[in-house]
């Protein structure tokens, strides 16, 4: 049995990925599951308040040391997770935002021997902003917060730009693409970074 292909979506927050996603999830030519690190977040939470809907804290701890706590074991759970579908046959949609060089050496460490067809979800930052006023859900600024360390690589195997192409254009572009047995190395050819000098 084959592993199963691993699409890598790299693209800042409000760039589209999830939108890609359910198109591709949608199709009927390629069976594909979406892993994304926001529903990983949003299940332990989710089992934190409904296991402990009374808790109560002695003490406030700051949001950002929660995030210390918590977000490196998470991400663990999610990369394993990925590698564990791929190593079950099963084709993944990896929905995600690599906005550093520990995050990339991480997916690269963890992936690295695995079919990963690494893609680029492109947007402008004016368009980035004029989503997030459109959303609502999102912090103003965030996408632009990430932008130039999300769109820092210069090499994927595949781009596609959001502002050019809607949500179904996108996946189908993609679908070609993989169809087409095109080759898929770029995320084999980059190389780990040097997380000191970030």
């Amino acid at each position: 049995m084959k592993q199963g292909l691993i699409v890598l979506m790299n693209g800042t927050s409000s760039s589209g990925k999830t939108s890609i996603s359910m198109e591709l999830i949608n199709q009927k030519e390629i069976l594909f599951h979406h892993l994304s690190i926001d529903d990983f977040f949003y299940n332990y939470n989710n089992f934190i308040d409904n296991k402990f809907p009374d808790i109560e804290p002695t003490r406030e701890v700051d949001n950002q040391v929660v995030g210390q706590i918590l977000f490196d074991p998470i991400m663990s759970v999610y990369y394993s997770t990925i590698k564990l579908f791929s190593e079950m046959g099963l084709n993944v949609i990896v929905d995600t935002v690599i906005d550093n060089d520990k995050r990339f050496n991480d997916y690269l460490d963890v992936l690295f021997d695995h079919p990963t067809l690494f893609v680029g979800v492109i947007c402008s930052k004016e368009e980035l902003i004029r989503r997030e006023q459109i959303r609502g859900d999102r912090e103003i600024g965030l996408a632009n917060s990430q932008y130039n360390t999300v769109y820092c690589f210069n090499e994927y195997d595949l781009e596609v730009n959001t502002e050019e192409l809607n949500p179904t254009e996108c996946a189908e572009k993609i679908l070609s693409f993989i169809k087409f047995d095109k080759d898929y190395s770029a995320f084999k050819k980059l190389c780990k970074r040097d997380v000191s000098v970030s």
